[in-house]
């Protein structure tokens, strides 16, 4: 039962929420002043006006932050006063999730989103040292535009502080019951700090073409924001992956959701961006491609935003249901986009390349690479679109399904592993047809082995999408060795080759091994997994693949905030007890929701996974039983994307570049102590 308030706690809680408001209404103004006078003052060379960047974006760090705290409050506090807490909350809800609901709905999640923005503010005026004033004034300027363009917004139609008038309820809706759950809890903060790290990459880009500074400097000092916006994006989704397999109930880990795709756009923007930036700080070229997927890399992250908040799609993702909200934002990427792309224009004859190359290079590799990756994104982005704008049209409802995708993006994929494969193996600026040849064919030899050995010996089946799979996964790791094995050859010995190559090269090696595995674990997965449904009574058993799974039998269980029912699996090999497995069927009390847990054994080469369905009048249950192979290696794959965005962007040349800065202000501040002779 909800607690009753006394007049004090009623009085605090009418000044709380009203306090949120001002907080994000104080920030906005802020956001002007950091929109138009550190810019402004980087074009009149106004040292102070520069100046007020950094303290500007704290301020509106602190209020925005100091909004999202209020907001956390009224939850934990059961102020049901408050719309947003009403439709998203419950007095029985577990404390965890009352402070995880503050991103449960569309306006608490908004203010999420522009939170993580102020946060990545502050930590380029933390670490922008290395970089002259007038630039990191307009990269912080422009941050500033964007989220006073969030917070308007906000303000203007999802603010998530509004009071229900007249009466409050005695108790609210309660969180929808897919989101109580860890993977909620971890899932959309990591996903909006990935994403929004883009709009970093973005304001680099944007300050690169105002300041006409487009050589290397500014993709050397952009690289290590790119590197680990896109790490944080990369374990974002596979979070969201792993979510899903687990919560949903189906035992898959992608399917396509409209929701689910603009993510992945972003991340294959962001891929090629990485790459790109690289050649750019090392050689010199693609300039324009490299500024130009900045900017489709932050396209991206708003275009998740704007489908979300469209009020055009139906999906678990889906925030809200209001089409005004989605023509705001569609507003925001329209200027935003719009004007960077006519800046792009006019400065388009600045961005020359430098240097030459020939047409069998490293830097024709990742530019194919860097292709296929772009071409991958508009794919993916006709088969989000597409049915939303036939139906804005024609007001007829169709689906673009797994078939689509699958057929255009699964071989372009392919393509680009062998890609892969090959751009390590190269040289700068040429590289010898026969070199290649020489360097790949015992390479591609063993990967064909390997391909056509490792599922026979693994699990005793032939499929040759799998082997196809596996062998291109044998070639990245392959093409690895070779390519360490090169660079270290003419050192002394190999520990002293190891230690002299850079971090740098240890992320890209890394995240390719990522990619390895994650090939890995997509084939095996859907082409040797095992499912069944079935109906089970209690000391009935089922065999799944080599396992023999037996219903022990039934109970009822109670939670703070649901009742329901749970049945005990256990699951044996050859006789020998594997695991005992418990799913669960559940009623939240608020609402009368039903909801559904999973049961699973997870281990390094298989999961066994259980979802319970209904209790027929026999007393018997319905179930699907599944047997994953190596899903986990998924996940385990963009572990090591990640770890290897991070790797890369903790190279020791950005670190000296921020020490060569500190230096540069300790030899400043000593001149001016000097006396003046």
């Amino acid at each position: 039962m909800p607690q009753l308030k006394t007049k004090e706690t009623m009085a605090e809680s009418l000044m709380v929420p009203e306090l949120g408001s001002f907080s994000l209404i104080l920030a906005l103004l802020l956001c002007v002043i950091l929109g138009t006078l550190p810019i402004i003052g980087a074009s009149t060379n106004n040292v102070l006006w520069m100046s007020l960047a950094r303290p500007l974006s704290a301020g509106v760090f602190v209020f925005v932050g100091l909004a999202l705290a209020i907001l956390a409050y009224a939850f934990v506090t059961d102020d049901f006063s408050v719309q947003f807490v009403a439709q998203h909350s419950n007095s029985l809800l577990p404390m965890r999730y009352k402070f995880t609901a503050v991103w449960g709905g569309h306006e608490g999640s908004f203010l999420l989103w522009t939170f993580m923005l102020t946060g990545w503010m502050v930590a380029v005026s933390i670490y922008s040292n290395s970089m002259p004033l007038d630039f990191s004034s307009r990269v912080l300027g422009i941050l500033g535009m964007l989220c006073f363009s969030y917070l308007l917004f906000m303000l203007a139609t999802s603010n998530p502080f509004d009071r229900v008038v007249p009466l409050p309820p005695a108790d609210g809706a309660d969180l929808n019951s897919a989101l109580q759950d860890f993977g909620f809890i971890v899932h959309p903060p990591t996903l909006y700090m990935g994403y929004v790290g883009f709009s970093v990459v973005f304001a680099f880009a944007v300050a690169a073409l105002l300041s006409g500074r487009l050589d290397s400097a500014w993709a050397r000092w952009c690289r290590p924001w790119a590197n680990i916006s896109w790490a944080i994006l990369t374990i974002g989704i596979a979070l969201g992956s792993w979510w899903a397999y687990y919560e949903l109930g189906w035992g898959g880990w992608w399917a396509w959701d409209p929701v689910e795709n603009p993510p992945l756009i972003t991340w294959l923007f962001g891929t090629a961006l990485i790459h790109s930036l690289a050649v750019t700080e090392k050689r010199g070229v693609f300039k324009s491609w490299t500024i130009m997927l900045a900017i489709l890399a932050f396209s991206g992250s708003l275009l998740g935003t704007f489908i979300t908040r469209s009020g055009l799609l139906t999906s678990v993702h889906a925030f809200a249901s209001d089409p005004s909200r989605g023509f705001f934002i569609l507003g925001i990427l329209a200027v935003a986009i719009g004007g960077s792309l006519i800046l792009f224009a006019i400065r388009a004859p600045m961005l020359k390349s430098d240097f030459s190359f020939d047409l069998v290079s490293r830097e024709i590799f990742l530019l194919v690479n860097n292709v296929i990756l772009v071409v991958s994104a508009a794919s993916v982005f006709l088969g989000t679109l597409f049915p939303m704008v036939y139906q804005a049209v024609t007001d007829d409802l169709i689906s673009i399904g797994p078939p689509y995708f699958n057929l255009i993006f699964v071989p372009l994929m392919i393509l680009l592993v062998i890609f892969v494969g090959i751009g390590p193996i190269s040289r700068w600026k040429k590289t010898s047809v026969s070199f290649l040849i020489k360097q790949l064919t015992k390479v591609a030899l063993a990967s064909i082995a390997i391909g056509v050995a490792l599922p026979l010996v693994i699990l005793m089946e032939f499929s040759l999408p799998a082997t196809i799979a596996m062998a291109l996964a044998a070639w990245i790791v392959l093409g690895m060795v070779k390519d360490i094995a090169n660079k270290t050859a003419n050192k002394p010995d190999l520990i002293t080759g190891l230690r002299s190559l850079s971090y740098s090269y240890y992320g890209m090696q890394a995240a390719h091994f990522g990619i390895a595995l994650m090939v890995t674990g997509v084939a095996l997965t859907s082409y040797f997994s095992t499912e069944k449904s079935v109906l089970l009574d209690a000391g009935q058993s089922i065999d799944v693949g080599s396992y023999v799974f037996t219903l022990e039998g039934s109970s009822q269980v109670r939670g703070p905030n649901y009742v329901g029912d749970e049945v005990a699996m256990s699951v044996t090999k050859a006789d020998v007890p594997i695991a005992t497995l418990l799913p669960q069927r559940r009623i939240y009390i608020a609402t009368g929701t039903p909801s559904t847990e999973m049961a699973i054994d997870a281990g390094f080469l298989r999961d066994l996974f259980v979802t319970l369905g209904e209790q027929k009048e026999s007393g018997a249950w319905s179930m699907t039983i599944y047997v994953k192979p190596f899903i986990r290696w998924i996940w385990l794959g963009a572990i090591f994307m990640a770890f290897g965005g991070s790797l890369a962007a903790a190279d020791k040349r950005y670190r000296k570049l921020k020490k060569r800065a500190e230096d540069k202000a300790l030899i400043n501040a000593a001149e001016a102590l000097q006396p003046v002779s």
